[in-house]
């Protein structure tokens, strides 16, 4: 197996000369590795499966995304316009003052470590986005195996390690390797999607380094949902039906999934939703200690003051609380607690009012939705801007879970929801956590990177003057 160290030495030689590849070249090796993973779809569902018995259907589409992922990254390298080319030719006249010739562009930071995810063996794991958009970057990647799904690890990383060149793909495992390489002089930057206590006893490591350097932590969510009175009125069903489904999709096991819901008091629309999530049956979690850590979580929540159960099966099957909303104002710090799995916390209100101003003093989350009708959209612009404020994608009548990979996506959000705010782990706009600006002042042409030559080799967009 290899150690920490093996693995940060091959990235730390491979990283000069893969951060200089042709953009066809580090694009073609992307779609190369999609390819691969394509034609073992097969071995590696069915591997997944064994390890993780989130089911066929789901782990077919995860990867499709995944393969999908690192084709949308190839076209982002070809295009190139990631590296921000800017080109200020010398101007003797320039307001400030003689303006010498300045060229600034982006270039890859250097070794990156990514920590793999437990409910994502695809998408967010060996071959998931951090790495597809650090390699697009030009780093090379080492990933920290997830221990729930080792097997599929290792044969996700055989096949990609037999695509790309040497050293610019490494796997290792174990939480103590994955500390070492953490602190590893080597590393230049970090990914992790997980729990909030692992991930920031991780970034605390990273910032603590003799060199500290930036940790990408995304730390999961409660991704509150706002139901008006009118909304409620008008399609009640259609939202405690949506609700449902979305709180349960995948056992809960989502960093997305909606585990807070605001519904207006006394319109029979926390009935329904009770009945229909009792009508949920039990789906396998992905491992028996998160199964224990949903029902440690679900039981502290049970136990709060002014909590009901309304539906609270045996096993780790669906779970549905309920309080009042100065109950859930009182004790906000722990009823508000994410519990990772089919969990939901219904607060009933009376004032619209009053919950834009206890979610003005929430936590940073991923998401949050309001559920609305669009007379009274007006109406609501007090609280959009403060779900805006608290987290780093903002819905309308739709639900959280499902996160479109694409150029607009955000997936991030406010502390503690991720440890920087401003990069998303989803989208095309990933790529930037793994990128570094460098500006050149009077450099000859031999010597410029080809992003900021006069002849552009690699044509990628550049911004003169």
């Amino acid at each position: 197996m290899t150690t920490p160290d093996q693995a940060a030495t091959a990235a730390a030689a491979a990283a000069s000369p893969w951060a200089a590849a042709p953009p066809d070249t580090r694009a073609a090796t992307l779609a190369a590795v999609a390819d691969a993973l394509e034609d073992a779809r097969a071995e590696l569902v069915a591997l997944a499966d064994e390890e993780t018995h989130l089911g066929e259907t789901r782990l077919n589409g995860e990867l499709t995304r995944t393969t999908f992922q690192l084709r949308l990254f190839a076209d982002e390298v070809r295009k190139g316009e990631f590296h921000d080319a800017r080109i200020d030719r010398p101007d003797p006249d320039w307001s400030t003052g003689p303006r010498p010739d300045l060229r600034r562009y982006r270039t890859a930071v250097g070794p990156v470590l990514v920590f793999a995810a437990s409910n994502f063996p695809f998408a967010f794991s060996v071959a998931g986005g951090d790495t597809a958009s650090a390699l697009a970057a030009g780093c090379p990647v080492i990933v920290k195996a997830h221990p729930g799904h080792p097997r599929l690890s290792r044969r996700t990383a055989e096949i990609i390690s037999a695509v790309v060149p040497e050293g610019v793909f490494g796997l290792i495992e174990g939480e103590q390797e994955g500390v070492e390489a953490l602190r590893h002089p080597a590393i230049t930057a970090a990914a992790f999607t997980g729990s909030q206590h692992g991930g920031l006893a991780l970034a605390r490591i990273a910032a603590e380094r003799p060199v500290p350097i930036p940790f990408y932590g995304e730390l999961g969510s409660v991704n509150p949902a706002v139901v008006t009175a009118q909304a409620a009125k008008a399609r009640g069903e259609e939202i405690a039906k949506g609700y449902v489904g979305s709180l349960t999709l995948g056992a809960g096991q989502f960093c997305t999934n909606p585990g807070l819901l605001f519904v207006p008091a006394g319109d029979g629309i926390v009935d329904r939703i009770a009945e229909l999530v009792g009508a949920v049956g039990a789906a396998p979690m992905l491992n028996d200690r998160i199964e224990a850590g949903y029902l440690s979580t679900a039981d502290t929540l049970a136990g709060r003051p002014g909590v009901r159960r309304l539906v609270w099966s045996d096993g780790a099957g669906p779970r549905l609380l309920t309080m009042g909303l100065a109950d859930f104002a009182a004790d906000k710090d722990v009823a508000g607690e994410e519990c990772f799995g089919p969990l939901g916390m219904v607060v009933t209100y009376e004032d619209l009012a009053d919950v834009t101003g206890l979610l003005a003093s929430m936590p940073g989350q991923l998401t949050a939705s309001l559920h609305g009708e669009e007379g009274e959209a007006p109406e609501l612009a007090a609280l959009a801007a403060v779900l805006t404020d608290r987290s780093g994608r903002v819905l309308w009548n739709q639900w959280p879970t499902g996160v479109s990979v694409t150029h607009a996506m955000q997936h991030g959000g406010p502390f503690p929801a991720t440890t920087t705010p401003a990069t998303t782990s989803v989208g095309t706009a990933a790529i930037e956590r793994f990128l570094r600006p460098v500006t050149y002042q009077g450099m000859p042409q031999e010597l410029l990177p080809p992003p900021l030559r006069d002849d552009n080799p690699w044509g990628v967009p550049q911004r003169r003057n």
